[in-house]
C-alpha cells in the first residue's frame, strides 16, 4: 500500500504541475467592420443553479448501444487499443444485453444502455471520437456519450495504451511527453476503425457511420489531443477527416502558438471558471487568443471544477472497493463532486446542450441550433455560464452570424 501511495502521489504532483505551468496570453477581440464577430455575455446566479430551459438534449430519439473491442493499430506495430462504441438504436429494442461499465472491477450498470444490441438502420450516423483526461479511462464521462447516441450520433472512444488509470495502477504508464504524440495517432486510428466496421457488411456496425462528419471531443489532456489532431503535434499532421472539435478543460500547454494557430475547423471551448487543475487560462484564454477558427464558441461554466465534465461522481464507489487511497479518492471528488461546485447533474446537463447544439450546427447544419449556443439564449434562461462568440467567414457553405 505504501509503494501505491508514494506512485500515486508522484503521479499526480506530475500531471498538476504539467498542466498548470503554461503562461496564458489575455483573450484578443476581434471586429468586423459594423458588424461584431465577437459577443460575450455572463449569467452569476447566486446558487449556481440554472433555471429549467428547453434543451435538444433532453429529449432523445434513440435508445443507446454500446459495444467494446480491441485493435491494433499496423502503422504501430504492438499499440493495441481497447474502444467502446456507442451508438443509436431503435428505442424498444430488446436484442443485446443490459450494459454494464467495469470500474476496476466494480460492475456499473448503464440503464437503458443494450450491449451488442442491433443498430438503427436509418441512415448513417456523424462520427464523434471522445478522448479521455491523462490516467483515466475511455468512458470517464459516459454521461455524454450515452446522450450523443441516444440523439443520433456514433461515439467511439479508445484507452489511451500508456495513459489509463489501470496502466498507473500496474506500473504501466508511459511518459506524458510519450503518450502526447501517441494520442492524435489514437484518434486518427479510432476514425478508421469506425469506417471500417461500418463498411463491412457483416459486422455489428454496418452501415452506421457518415465518414464525412467527424468531430474530436476531448477533456484534459484529451482536450489537447482534440486541438493536437486539428492542428498536428510534433511530426504528427493534422487529420483532415476532423471537421469541428470540443477541447474541455483543454490542457493547451502542450501546443506551441504556431501549433494552436493552425486550428482552423469550428470549435466549442468548454471550461469551468473553478477549475484548479486546468485554469481558465491555459483551458480557454490561450486557445481562444490563437487559434485561428470560424465560427467558434467559448463557453465557461460558471462554478464548474475540472471533474464537473464527467461521471467521476459515480465512480467514487468502485474507486474505493479498489483500494484507491482516500485521499487520491477525495482529490478527485473535490474537483467534481465538491458542494462548492455547480451540482454535477447541472453541469451535465449543460455540458450535453452546448455540445449537441454545437454538433448540431457544425456536422448536421441545423440552423436553429445555432441559436441555443448565442449569448442571448443564456441570457434569456439565466445559464451560468460566460458565452462568447467568433464569427466572421464563410465556413462549409454556410454564413455564420450571430441570431
Amino acid at each position: 500500500m505504501q509503494r501505491l501511495l508514494t506512485a500515486l502521489g508522484t503521479q499526480l504532483l506530475v500531471m498538476v504541475t504539467l498542466v498548470s505551468t503554461a503562461a496564458a496570453a489575455p483573450p484578443t477581440l476581434h471586429t468586423d467592420g459594423s458588424r461584431p464577430v465577437s459577443t460575450r455575455s455572463t449569467t452569476h446566479m447566486g446558487s449556481n443553479r440554472p433555471t429549467r430551459f428547453a434543451s435538444p438534449a433532453d429529449r432523445e430519439r434513440f435508445g443507446v448501444g454500446l459495444t467494446t473491442f480491441d485493435a491494433e493499430d499496423p502503422s504501430r506495430p504492438g499499440r493495441v487499443l481497447t474502444f467502446d462504441v456507442w451508438y443509436p438504436t431503435n428505442r424498444r429494442t430488446t436484442t443485446g444485453e443490459p450494459a454494464s461499465l467495469n470500474v476496476l472491477g466494480t460492475e456499473v450498470d448503464m440503464p437503458g444502455v443494450r450491449r451488442d444490441a442491433r443498430p438503427a438502420m436509418k441512415r448513417p450516423s456523424p462520427l464523434v471520437v471522445f478522448s479521455h483526461g491523462s490516467t483515466t479511462t475511455r468512458f470517464e464521462a459516459w454521461f455524454l456519450m450515452e446522450s450523443l447516441a441516444g440523439h443520433g450520433y456514433v461515439v467511439i472512444a479508445p484507452d489511451h495504451a500508456g495513459n489509463t488509470l489501470p496502466d498507473l495502477l500496474s506500473g504501466r504508464a508511459q511518459p506524458s511527453q510519450t503518450i502526447a504524440r501517441e494520442r492524435p495517432l489514437d484518434v486518427s486510428f479510432a476514425i478508421d476503425q469506425a469506417i471500417a466496421r461500418s463498411a463491412d457488411p457483416t459486422d455489428l456496425l454496418a452501415r452506421t457511420v457518415d465518414g464525412s462528419r467527424v468531430a474530436v471531443v476531448g477533456r484534459s489532456f484529451g482536450g489537447f489531443t482534440a486541438l493536437a489532431t486539428a492542428s498536428g503535434f510534433r511530426d504528427v499532421p493534422p487529420d483532415d477527416r476532423v471537421d469541428a472539435i470540443v477541447p474541455i478543460a483543454a490542457s493547451s500547454q502542450w501546443l506551441s502558438d504556431q501549433e494552436l494557430a493552425a486550428v482552423k475547423v469550428p470549435i466549442l471551448l468548454l471550461s469551468g471558471t473553478k477549475d484548479e487543475t486546468v485554469p481558465l487560462s491555459t483551458a480557454a484564454e490561450r486557445p481562444w487568443s490563437i487559434t485561428a477558427s470560424r465560427p467558434a464558441w467559448r463557453v465557461d461554466l460558471e462554478g464548474a471544477g475540472h471533474n464537473s465534465f464527467t461521471n467521476i461522481c459515480d465512480m467514487l464507489d468502485p474507486l474505493r472497493n479498489a483500494g484507491l487511497p482516500s485521499v487520491v479518492i477525495d482529490g478527485l471528488a473535490e474537483e467534481g463532486c465538491s458542494p462548492d461546485l455547480i451540482p454535477v447533474d447541472d453541469a451535465h446537463r449543460l455540458t450535453e446542450h452546448f455540445v449537441l447544439a454545437f454538433l448540431r450546427t457544425t456536422l448536421d447544419h441545423h440552423p436553429w441550433s445555432q441559436r441555443l449556443l448565442s449569448p442571448q439564449f443564456a441570457r434569456r434562461h439565466h445559464l451560468p455560464v460566460e458565452v462568447e462568440v467568433r464569427t466572421g467567414r464563410a465556413c462549409y457553405g454556410h454564413d455564420w452570424r450571430l441570431d
